[in-house]
C-alpha cells in the first residue's frame, strides 16, 4: 500500500486493542512521504495521549536536545517521519512506569507505513523495543550493548536509548553515551536532513 493518507487515516481509526487501553485509542503518528529521519520509539506517555503531539513531553525534549532539533524542524513532518512501536498510550505498569507498547502495533503498521517514505536516510531506533523489533538478531542482547555498538547498523540505522527521566542514571553509568555518541548523532541527523 502506497497511499500514505488513506494508511494514516486507517491507523488513526484503529481499535484493535481497544479493550487493552485504559484511557481508549489515540494512535500517535506523524509523517510524510518526503521525510528524510524516521524516529521509531516506543508509545505515547499519558502528555502526549492528551496532546496527541508525538514527544510532547520531557522525553521529547531530551531526545530533540540529543539530536539538536528545535521544535520547528523535529515537528516537520514533511522531513521528520515519528512511528510509535505502540501508537497508543498502554496504561500504567503497577510496578512502575508505563506498561509495554502494545504487541499489536508494529506487526500490523510498520511495514506499510515504512514502504511509503522512500526518502528515509536514518532510522533511528529508540529504546530496546524499537531496537528488538527493527534489529532482530542484529541486535545484541542488552540495549546498553546495542547502542553502544551503534556503529555496526549506521550509517543507516542508529539506535539511542529511551530519553526517559529514567535514563539519567544510565547516562551517568555510560558516559560514552554522551561524549561519543550523541555528536556523532547529531551529525547524522544534520546530515539526513541536509
Amino acid at each position: 500500500m502506497n497511499d500514505l493518507p488513506q494508511l494514516l487515516d486507517d491507523v488513526r481509526s484503529c481499535r484493535t486493542c481497544a479493550d487493552h487501553l485504559p484511557l481508549g485509542p489515540r494512535p500517535v503518528v506523524r509523517m510524510a512521504p518526503t521525510a528524510r529521519l524516521l524516529i521509531i520509539g516506543q508509545a505515547p506517555g499519558t502528555k502526549v495521549h492528551a496532546s496527541g503531539v508525538p514527544w510532547d513531553d520531557p522525553s521529547g525534549a531530551r531526545l530533540r536536545d540529543w539530536l539538536a532539533l528545535g521544535n520547528d524542524v523535529f515537528y516537520d513532518e514533511t522531513r521528520v517521519a515519528i512511528m510509535p512501536m505502540g501508537f497508543c498510550y498502554p496504561g500504567r505498569d503497577p510496578r512502575g512506569g508505563d506498561n509495554p507498547p502494545r504487541p499489536e502495533c508494529a506487526p500490523r503498521w510498520h511495514d506499510a507505513l515504512r514502504a511509503c517514505l522512500p526518502d528515509i536516510r536514518l532510522t533511528l531506533l529508540v529504546g530496546s523495543y524499537a531496537q528488538k523489533h527493527h534489529l532482530g538478531p542484529r541486535a545484541r542482547r542488552t540495549m546498553t550493548e546495542t547502542v553502544a555498538h551503534w556503529h555496526d547498523y549506521a550509517p543507516e540505522i542508529i539506535p539511542t536509548p529511551h530519553p526517559s527521566w529514567r535514563t539519567t542514571h544510565w547516562m551517568k553509568k555510560n558516559p560514552w553515551f554522551e561524549r561519543d555518541l550523541v555528536p556523532e548523532l547529531r551529525r547524522a541527523v544534520a546530515g539526513a536532513l541536509a
